[in-house]
C-alpha cells in the first residue's frame, strides 16, 4: 500500500474521532469563541456547535485545512525531512472530511434506531402477523378449490342432456 492510501485511511479514522470528540465536548471551540467575540455575540451554553460538529461543508473544509496546514508547518520545523507533500496534504483533508461525514451518518442512524426501536418491533410483529394471515388465506382458498373440484366430479352426468339434444331443443339441428 502506498503512503497516500495509508494516510487517507488514517485521516478517515481521525475525522471520525474528531467528530465524536466534538459531539461530546466543544471546549476548544468555546474558548476561541470567547476570545474572538464580544459578550453579546458569544455562543450560548446550550449550543453544541464545534469546529466540525454541526458545521456546513465549507466551514469544515476551512477548519480542517488550517488544522493540517498548522500541523505541516510544525512538522517541517521539527523534522527537516520532506514528507509533507501536496498529495499527502490533500489526502489528509479529504480523508478527514469523509471521516466526519461518515461519523455523522453513524451517529444519526444510531439515534434513529434508538428512537424507533419500539416502533420497529411493532412493525416487525405486524408484518409477521400479516404474513401468517396471508398463509392461512392461501390454505383456505386451496381447500375451497379442492372441494369445488370434488363437487364438480361428483355430479352425475347421466341426468344432463347431450350436446346434440340441447342443440335440437334450441332448433339449431
Amino acid at each position: 500500500m502506498g503512503l497516500d492510501l495509508i494516510i487517507f485511511i488514517a485521516a478517515i479514522f481521525f475525522g471520525a474521532f474528531l467528530y465524536w470528540r466534538e459531539s461530546h465536548s466543544n471546549g476548544l471551540y468555546r474558548f476561541f469563541n470567547k476570545i474572538f467575540n464580544s459578550k453579546a455575540l458569544q455562543m450560548k451554553s446550550t449550543d453544541k456547535k464545534g469546529f466540525v460538529y454541526q458545521q456546513t461543508f465549507l466551514v469544515r473544509l476551512i477548519f480542517i485545512g488550517f488544522l493540517f496546514l498548522i500541523g505541516i508547518v510544525i512538522t517541517r520545523f521539527l523534522i527537516p525531512i520532506d514528507i509533507a507533500t501536496i498529495s499527502i496534504f490533500a489526502s489528509m483533508i479529504v480523508g478527514t472530511l469523509a471521516g466526519t461525514y461518515l461519523a455523522n451518518f453513524v451517529f444519526k442512524s444510531g439515534k434513529v434506531i434508538e428512537e424507533k426501536s419500539d416502533s420497529l418491533e411493532d412493525i416487525v410483529h405486524d408484518t409477521i402477523e400479516k404474513g401468517k394471515d396471508f398463509i392461512e388465506d392461501l390454505k383456505t382458498k386451496d381447500a375451497e378449490e379442492v372441494e369445488d373440484q370434488k363437487e364438480m366430479k361428483e355430479k352425475p352426468k347421466g341426468d344432463e342432456k347431450s350436446a346434440r339434444e340441447r342443440l335440437k331443443d334450441k332448433g339449431l339441428l
